[in-house]
């Protein structure tokens, strides 16, 4: 159908002008005057309309005319002629009796014909001029003749195949004229310049043409014999295959017509429906489409076929929000066609291309692209598992399982360094798993194996990029954190304890892989290179374990509401019970033998867990908040793990102070339950019952007959669902609960949240578990606390008896709880001295009036403790003196300048109680904020003096107290600042210890950041001298940071110094009214 022009048509048609046969084709399509004239840029899709049947015989009749008397077109009518020998389909329209629409179909294809034979023939070569523009190609056409060309091709389809392509079957009679048409614009396909609008505008019609011609029943298609049959067909593939393939797509979907027509959708345009084409039809365009489909790219081709339809824009994001075409056109995909000779040839040549579908670049499509990719992926796994695993969840999750420590690595063939993951490549793959798990949500058995397999590489990714500035870092913890919901409770449970090193459920990323930073925000895997020395191999290690440890903790913080993390919380308490029962076995069993290299691996394996359980569970107890717990049957689980390890320690006979407060504290909230802290319900009981046998177990086994009487009063109100309950429980519910019953004060899953860490002592604000009172306080009797034993009211009495015998004795007069936060206030237990001076320091700063009355008491059991060596209980007291002290500055701040300017014992005690109480005046100067003026000097002299005392930490507190006093005092320093000054000279140019000579340079710096812009104004008559101490210490100091700090204090003086003198220069507009 396509075939070329011999030699002699060459030669004649270079004699014609392309203005001639332009000007040919608009006489032809001429409209008749003061008719309107339709735009060639838009029109309409029935442009035979446009041109009545007079019309156009009087336009083939002047062409004819035209072409017979003019000497100027002789050219173009003999090029015609021969044109017309080729295409004798073509010739009988010349005659007077043709039909007219056919006769203007007909020469209007002749002249685009004639168009093509000259546009392929090479341009007369000219001389260059120089600096003119090159000529243009020999098939350019100016806009115009454009113009021109695609009117007549609007005309030569709509006239030529229009009227032989009615809905349904085509008339008999009229195949060769429909032959001879689809021949001759086939042949002008292959031009650019003539192809490109026919294929672009017009490709529909040819192709229900040449389906027509070549496929269709023969009852459709006399006088065309079979021979000219197969020509059409071949000319349909070539077609085809040359033009853009989406376009070929929605062509032949519009062709193969549509279906039964789904309703609309409330509030949805209601759009027309495609007419029902024949079955002939159907079956031969589904044929086509599955070439298409089977091609290389022709997913995407497919793809954008149908979801393009829309033509872009809004109309493109419209369609990624509809997910039946997505759905549609992902199910499409997943079903093999006929033509593929087995369902594994067709994933293993569609797989790859549907994953290509993931990497879409164009923000206007990727959407939808990655939503038919996601769903395509879905039906394929759920239709097909172990293809779609093997074609598409494994090449997906390729660079993640090459980097596994399962994954055969040939490390000895590999040099340190050797990248085997590369940025882009990892990104890309996480970006995948995102998408597809993630954003498909789908939680089929299939997705959740495959993603575990490679889950513990994921969070080493995600472990790094916590370190790093890193895009990795949220998709990685939204893929586990999906993990983590969808999967099974038990499965979930598993993976974290793979993921902590517990267990080996977890494939880890391989231990001679090492994760490096990309250079754009991504990640490398690469061989790991050896480092020589053992000891910084064992930190690197020891690093990364801690490091990993503390991102398994956060991650957990976000799956406290679905319970998980208070799930693994329990896991980890029951795996410290054993590791207690490990402890007990391994210290009866014989030694291990030196020759059994086995057993003794399987000692350091066992002794490694251990550790990882203990560090695991102090950092859940220091992080995990006080929502871990959800429910009753979390609590319930809590309290059995922790009697149980009680009662292993109680076996043992290893029981201590912190064992003693933890088996209060378990059964305290067991009697908070019961005592209305939460509603319960009957199957709430059925919970409570699992704890029978451990209270059995406890007030069978326990020394103290308290304990014992608790912990059987306890199983006797679960066994009768809280119908009975001795006063022993009423009395436990009020110590956990701070002595305000009722669940209004704070929830169980907040007691149970304070709960003391095992092994590491105890937390909360609990009053002293055991406590009494005498009968002027009103509270319980001493034999009804749950937790006094008889030695700890012997250790109870001996801070009466030494001490604090005054404020004790004056106590006895205040109110019950005031008299009990005093008691606690000495308790030897630490959480418990703790608690109770922050509950004293509560009062103070509620203004509570029995606290503030007994202000010199307080004071004194404040300044008691700041003695004590736990940062816990000082810290308490430092709080509680400060607040103290904003309340009565008066009586308060003499009696601290006092004391902190006692001079030191010769002991380190001593030292460290002045240096808290510098703290404690710090905070009050903080707190007095612009009324510290008042107590200015008495406090300038007191760190004055403190600067001069032997001990060198004492000389560097104070120092860094009395910069940060000058500081907030500003103006308020006055003839101080020489003295201050002399002192911070002498000591920078003579204190034998560096750390003093840096503090007293850091007073310097901060003296000119905290003046600010005031700084050359306050400081003005030592300036000077400033600025050579600094230039001294610059020069002459040995420390590199008293340098730094002397360089960062000239920096801040150059600043000063020149705002002072270089003020900067603003421009005020000023309106002046003239009078």
């Amino acid at each position: 159908m396509a075939a070329g022009a011999p030699p002699q048509h060459s030669k004649m048609a270079a004699g014609v002008e392309v203005e001639r046969v332009v000007e040919a084709l608009e006489l032809l399509l001429r409209q008749p005057a003061g008719a309107s004239e339709r735009g060639d840029g838009g029109g309409g899709d029935d442009d035979k309309d446009g041109w009545a049947p007079e019309t156009l015989r009087s336009n083939v009749a002047a062409l004819e005319e035209r072409l017979r008397r003019e000497p100027g077109w002789a050219a173009l009518r003999g090029l015609r002629a021969a044109v017309l020998a080729r295409a004798p389909g073509l010739g009988d329209a010349a005659e007077p009796a043709a039909e007219p629409r056919w006769a203007a179909a007909a020469a209007a294809l002749a002249l685009l014909l004639c168009l093509q034979e000259r546009l392929a023939q090479p341009p007369a070569a000219a001389a260059p001029r120089p600096g003119a523009a090159p000529p243009p190609a020999a098939d350019t056409l100016s806009a115009a003749q454009a113009r021109a060309v695609r009117r007549a091709l609007r005309a030569a389809v709509a006239l030529g195949l229009g009227p032989w392509l009615p809905p349904g079957a085509a008339p008999r009679r009229h195949g060769p004229r429909l032959l001879a048409a689809a021949a001759a614009l086939a042949r002008l396909a292959p031009h650019p310049a003539l192809g490109a609008p026919l294929l672009a505008r017009h490709l529909g019609p040819l192709l229900a043409a040449l389906c027509l011609l070549g496929h269709g029943p023969p009852a459709h298609t006399q006088g065309v014999s079979e021979e000219e049959r197969a020509q059409c067909r071949e000319t349909l593939r070539q077609v085809l295959d040359r033009v853009y393939q989406p376009l070929a797509v929605q062509e032949l979907l519009i062709l193969q017509g549509g279906s039964k027509q789904r309703s609309a959708a409330p509030g949805e345009d209601a759009k027309p429906a495609l007419a029902q084409a024949p079955a002939w039809l159907r079956r031969l365009c589904g044929q086509l489409l599955s070439e298409r489909l089977l091609r290389p790219n022709g997913v995407q081709a497919v793809v954008r076929g149908i979801m393009e339809g829309t033509g872009g824009g809004t109309g493109a994001e419209a369609a990624a929000v509809d997910w039946r075409k997505c759905d549609a056109v992902a199910k499409v995909l997943a079903a093999c066609p006929q033509q593929c000779l087995s369902l594994e040839d067709y994933y293993k040549l569609v797989c790859p291309q549907i994953l290509d579908l993931l990497h879409i670049q164009d923000k206007l499509t990727a959407r939808q692209f990655q939503r038919v990719a996601t769903t395509t992926l879905l039906t394929m796994a759920k239709g097909h598992p172990q293809l779609a695993e093997k074609y598409l969840l494994q090449p997906m999750l390729a660079p993640l399982l090459r980097c596994s420590d399962t994954a055969e690595i040939a490390v000895e063939d590999l040099s340190g360094g050797t990248v085997l993951v590369n940025e882009a490549e990892l990104g890309r793959c996480v970006e995948d798993v995102f998408k597809v798990y993630v954003v498909g949500n789908d939680s089929s058995s299939l997705l959740l194996g495959s993603l575990r397999s490679v889950l513990g590489v994921v969070f080493s990714l995600y472990s790094f990029a916590k370190q790093n500035v890193s895009y990795l870092r949220s998709p990685c913890q939204e893929i586990l954190l999906w993990f983590l919901e969808k999967t099974e409770r038990e499965v979930a449970l598993s993976v974290l304890e793979g993921l902590a090193g517990l267990e080996s459920s977890v494939n880890v990323l391989h231990p001679q892989c090492q994760l490096r930073v990309g250079s754009e925000g991504g990640a490398v895997i690469a061989v790991e290179e050896p480092i020589s020395d053992e000891d910084e191999a064992l930190y690197q290690k020891v690093s990364s374990e801690q490091w990993h440890m503390e991102n398994l903790v956060e991650l957990l913080s976000h799956c406290q509401k679905s319970g998980l993390a208070g799930d693994f919380f329990l896991r980890c308490l029951k795996a410290l019970t054993h590791v207690a029962a490990e402890d007990e076995a391994a210290s009866s069993a014989a030694p291990l033998s030196a020759e059994s290299l086995l057993e003794l691996e399987q000692h350091h394996a066992g002794q490694r867990r251990q550790l990882l359980v203990l560090q695991l569970v102090a950092m859940l107890c220091e992080s995990v908040s006080d929502t871990v717990f959800t429910d009753v049957a979390q609590v319930v689980d809590f309290v059995a793990a922790t009697l149980q390890r009680a009662c292993v320690s109680l076996a043992r006979g290893a029981g201590g102070a912190v064992e003693a407060q933890t088996l209060s504290m378990a059964m305290g909230l067991v009697a908070a339950v019961l005592g209305g802290a939460v509603q319960l319900r009957s199957s709430d009981f059925a919970v409570l019952k699992r704890l029978v046998p451990v209270l059995e177990e406890v007030s069978c086994s326990h020394p103290e007959p308290v304990i014992q009487e608790l912990a059987a009063d306890l199983r006797i109100a679960i066994c009768t669902h809280g119908a009975f309950a001795a006063g022993t429980v009423g009395t436990a519910a009020e110590h956990l609960l701070g002595r305000k019953p009722g669940p209004s004060q704070e929830s169980l899953a907040g007691a149970a949240g304070r709960a003391p860490c095992p092994g590491a002592g105890a937390g909360g604000e609990l009053p002293r578990h055991g406590q009494g009172s005498g009968p002027a306080s009103g509270g319980p009797s001493a034999s009804s606390a749950p937790s006094e034993t008889g030695e700890e009211r012997s250790v109870h009495r001996e801070p009466r008896a030494a001490g604090p015998a005054p404020a004790q004795r004056s106590a006895s007069l205040a109110p019950a709880r005031l008299q009990e936060l005093l008691l606690s206030a000495y308790d030897p237990q630490v959480p418990v001295r703790a608690a109770a001076l922050r509950s004293l320091s509560s009062l103070i700063k509620q203004r509570d009036p029995e606290g503030l009355r007994m202000q010199e008491k307080l004071l004194q059991v404040f300044l008691e403790n700041l003695q004590h060596e736990d940062s816990f209980v000082y810290l308490s007291a430092i709080q509680g003196v400060a607040l103290l002290s904003n309340e009565y500055p008066e009586q308060i701040l003499p009696v601290l300048l006092a004391q902190y300017g006692s001079p030191a014992q010769g002991t380190a005690e001593a030292a460290a109680t002045r240096m808290k109480l510098g703290e404690v005046l710090m905070r009050v100067t903080r707190a007095l904020g612009d009324m510290v003026c008042k107590h200015g000097d008495a406090l300038i002299h007191a760190f004055l003096r403190g600067s001069r005392d032997p001990d060198s930490t004492l000389r560097a507190s104070s120092l860094s107290n009395l910069g940060e006093l000058c500081q907030r005092l500003g103006f308020q320093l006055g003839s101080v600042v020489q003295e201050v000054t002399s002192c911070l000279t002498a000591i920078a140019k003579t204190d034998p210890e560096a750390e003093v000579r840096r503090a007293a340079v850091h007073v310097v710096v901060l003296l000119l950041r905290g003046l600010s812009e005031k700084g050359t104004e306050v400081l003005r008559d030592v300036l000077r001298d400033l600025y050579r101490l600094l230039k001294h210490v610059a020069a002459a100091e040995r420390d590199g940071a008293a340098v730094l700090h002397a360089q960062l204090a000239l920096e801040e003086l150059d600043e000063a110094v020149r705002r002072e003198l270089f003020p900067p220069q603003t421009l005020r507009k000023r309106i002046v009214v003239l009078p």
